[in-house]
């Protein structure tokens, strides 16, 4: 089919160039005969080709998948090792010690994090705007716009001020409120366009032979974008409370609507595009194992006695979930590999990758009705038809008995191998407490909503620093030399070496921007909540 064609050279160029040659540059890897830094327009017009190339490309980095350009280890680097650490899904049990998961930053895994998306995202994205401007494609630019957003929102939640509003016309970075803006505008922008492509056909098709997602189902994409929107509203809401209302009452409020169900959630298609979950590898096959389950969500599930836990990792000898705290020191490092750790419960080649769950709807709408915004509900219905959902997603059974558990707390971490023990002071539980305050409600929907959304990394790790929610175990040791603060955690990821070299001047408006020192302590312009 046209896929296998795109997947066997529709490639952009290798990463570590400076972001001005990443703004003009893009390429295709091969095909018979052809010059293999080059793709002709006779090529590119057939089946759409000329856009459809870059949309997959596009598609294929927001969560990197290995596809034969990208490889499991790509996606380890750009994300495993920081994000799915400093969320509480994942732990590292890599042969070094000294390492992101200790916040002694890797430069080439923070380089992986900032360039694969600028060489995999903004670069396909401007290939494609440019040449659907000129077709004038307007649905297919309002498509690959929302797949920007997906992929570069989690760009900035990493790094903070990155270039974006004024990518392909300066270096120079753009403040983190400027950049969110722009994304609700573009968000806007593409929900109008594709709600009038649908124009009451909910089986409106665009793009079916290159869309991995959702087959070219538009309507589809229309509700992803709205229920995008309504995540970075929530995102913002500490700081900028008025903006965040308003874009979370146009998503909610929407002819459009939000995803509901499992069928709508945002996952990358097995049938369309060949691949196996990058956790696997890393789990099971680098080096006897080079990650295993968190301490904090294994301790979180087997202390509310959470039936999903069997659905996200497997049991250790003993039949009981032991997990792993990450920024541990030890001379043997198998002793974390062995059978007396649970692992991760990822079919290689069947567990998909979401990127967004049919819960986390119900959990953003269930902060918004606590904040007293118009939700279409109330906080303890969105909240509880979150946990169900999640039930749902996770094919787990005893939902009732679950929401109506009200003695259940997360349970205090013993190190199976070790002496890393932790007790948490939370007292959360899976039942809802009418009577409880703001403070205690919103531990509840952010609690579930962080189990539900397991294993996204960028998206735990936000939450965390957004709220304080869940209460993730602090790291064993931290080499950051003062600059992080251990109870308070990382807070962002620093600037890249590339950068810092080619593009000194981006970086030093970035910095300004950021209004802070570059490094992992210094909190990003939406992690405003006191604490």
């Amino acid at each position: 089919m046209i896929l296998n064609k795109i997947l066997s050279w529709s490639k952009l160029p290798v990463m570590g160039m400076s972001l001005i040659l990443l703004n003009t540059t893009s390429c295709i890897d091969y095909i018979d005969n052809v010059n293999p830094n080059e793709v002709t327009e006779e090529m590119m017009e057939v089946d759409n080709l000329k856009t459809g190339a870059f949309f997959s490309q596009m598609i294929r980095r927001v969560v990197i998948v290995n596809d034969g350009d990208k490889l499991d280890s790509d996606y380890q680097i750009a994300q495993n090792l920081s994000h799915d650490l400093y969320s509480g899904y994942i732990a590292a049990t890599l042969g070094s010690t000294n390492h992101n998961g200790q916040y002694n930053f890797q430069e080439q895994w923070v380089n992986a994090t900032f360039d694969y998306a600028y060489t995999g995202i903004m670069a396909p994205w401007q290939n494609i705007h440019k040449i659907a401007t000129e077709q004038g494609l307007a649905e297919v630019d309002a498509l690959a716009t929302i797949v920007k957003v997906e992929g570069m929102h989690r760009v900035a939640d990493s790094f903070g001020p990155i270039p974006y509003v004024t990518y392909g016309s300066s270096s120079l970075y753009n403040s983190m409120d400027k950049v969110y803006a722009q994304f609700f505008e573009e968000l806007d922008n593409a929900i109008e366009v594709l709600g009038n492509y649908v124009n009451g056909n909910s089986n409106a098709k665009l793009m079916s032979d290159y869309d991995c997602v959702y087959a070219g189902n538009v309507a589809k994409w229309v509700k992803f974008a709205n229920t995008l929107r309504l995540r970075l509203a929530i995102r913002v809401a500490y700081a900028d409370a008025e903006l965040a209302e308003k874009e979370a009452l146009k998503s909610v409020q929407s002819p459009f609507g939000l995803i509901e169900t499992k069928a709508d959630r945002a996952e990358l298609l097995h049938n369309m595009l060949e691949y196996h979950h990058p956790l696997h590898e890393i789990a099971y096959n680098f080096n006897s194992g080079d990650c295993r389950p968190g301490a904090t969500i294994v301790s979180y599930m087997s202390g509310l006695k959470d039936p999903r836990v069997s659905s996200y990792f497997t049991a250790a000898a003993d039949g009981k979930y032991h997990g792993v705290r990450i920024g541990i020191t030890t001379s043997n490092m198998s002793n974390y590999q062995g059978d007396k750790i649970s692992n991760l419960n990822i079919a290689r080649a069947s567990t998909p990758v979401v990127w967004m769950t049919a819960a986390e709807s119900s959990f953003l709408r269930a902060e918004g009705a606590l904040r007293g915004w118009a939700m279409g509900g109330t906080a303890k219905h969105f909240y509880e038809q979150g946990v169900r959902i999640s039930f749902e997603e996770n094919n787990a059974a005893g939902i009732d008995d679950y929401l109506a558990d009200a003695t259940s707390t997360p349970g205090a971490f013993t190190d199976n191998v070790g002496s890393d023990n932790y007790t948490f002071t939370s007292k959360v539980t899976p039942a809802w407490n009418e009577s409880a305050g703001f403070e205690s409600k919103l531990e509840r929907i952010i609690t579930q909503k962080w189990i539900a959304i397991y294993p996204d990394g960028p998206e735990g790790w936000s939450e965390y620093r957004r709220t304080g929610y869940p209460e993730v175990i602090p790291v064993v040791r931290n080499s950051s030399n003062g600059t992080i603060n251990t109870t308070l955690q990382v807070r962002r990821l620093p600037y890249t070496r590339d950068e810092k070299i080619n593009n000194a001047d981006g970086v030093a408006s970035g910095i300004a921007a950021l209004g802070g020192q570059d490094n992992g302590g210094t909190k990003l312009w939406w992690d405003q909540r006191a604490r």
